[in-house]
């Protein structure tokens, strides 16, 4: 069985002797070639590879960026056959996608459990979206959170870890001076219903949306691969609006609407965003381009993951 391991080198928990580690253990069940990406896209790249030579088995060590533009790569002729078997060994700050599957955060841990999947021939078949032209896996939106992402980004390139504290100090940084919180710009359309004068939109493909830290933030708690897209809109960025949210967030509630400020839509196949302004996207914690109209879409079954079972 032919495996392509992905390392991506910049990543928060990587380290040449842990490559080694996990290069060793799994070239002992696959004839294994190794990557390390070197710049951003490149996992893309090394994605559509595997899927264009016949690779039966992509890992990625790294985080949500570098899964998603592998995905994508992988996916870059659509949903069918010959996308390889995915797996994933940790590597970055947050690790939704992993944590949600259930993959120990514990790099040796980790290869252990493909090593037993691939011995077994466990796999899961799991829903993903697309927003535009782009897959996500774990998460997407636009708007405020967007806006972290993108400054945060900054703030890595001048040397600062990504930590929760930093995350947190980002945060309300564009919480109070930054974002526009008087005039909303964000419009959501579906057979669902319509969502107007909106702030942002989160949309999660599983759960829980974000971590920070060890704690799950969680707007949309019955988000499941096995489902369709969920939705978290805020219609309002005022003190009562913010608190209520956030309190259903930590709590991993589904309670509370301060007073039809927050909207929720579960289990969506399709809808629309637009804006009138171009806002701040970011596609599984990662910034991508602004946007003024994006459609998004759910996609049953559409990727192999080695898991337990």
């Amino acid at each position: 069985m032919r495996g392509l391991l992905v390392v991506n080198p910049r990543a928060t928990t990587t380290s040449p002797r842990v490559t080694d580690v996990l290069v060793n253990a799994l070239q002992s069940q696959l004839d294994l070639t190794v990557e390390l990406t070197r710049y951003r896209g490149h996992g893309f790249e090394l994605g559509r590879m595997a899927r264009d030579e016949g690779i039966d088995v992509v890992i990625a060590l790294g985080g949500d960026g570098v899964i998603n533009e592998i995905v994508n790569g992988m996916l870059h002729r659509g949903i069918g056959d010959g996308v390889p078997l995915l797996g994933i060994v940790p590597g970055g700050s947050a690790n939704v996608f992993a944590r949600s599957l259930g993959i120990p955060l514990d790099a040796v841990e980790a290869v252990g459990m493909i090593l037993d999947a691939l011995r077994n021939g466990t796999k899961r078949e799991i829903g993903i979206g697309r927003a535009g032209e782009r897959w996500f896996v774990a998460n997407a939106g636009v708007g405020l959170d967007a806006e972290i992402i993108a400054a945060m980004e900054r703030r890595r390139k001048k040397g600062v870890r990504a930590s929760p504290y930093a995350y947190l100090v980002t945060t309300l940084r564009e919480f109070f001076q930054r974002t526009d919180r008087r005039r909303p710009a964000v419009t959501i359309d579906s057979s669902r219903g319509h969502i107007n004068d909106a702030f942002l939109a989160f949309v999660q493909n599983t759960s829980p949306w974000t971590y920070f830290g060890t704690w799950a933030i969680n707007p949309c708690p019955q988000a499941s691969f096995d489902s369709g897209l969920d939705v978290f809109a805020m219609r309002s960025l005022g003190l009562v609006a913010t608190t209520v949210a956030a309190q259903r967030m930590l709590a991993r509630s589904a309670n509370g609407t301060a007073g039809g400020a927050l909207v929720t839509w579960h289990d969506v196949d399709r809808f629309s965003i637009s804006s009138t302004r171009p806002i701040a996207m970011q596609i599984d914690g990662e910034g991508v381009e602004p946007a003024t109209e994006v459609e998004f879409t759910a996609h049953p079954r559409a990727l192999a993951v080695m898991s337990h079972s």
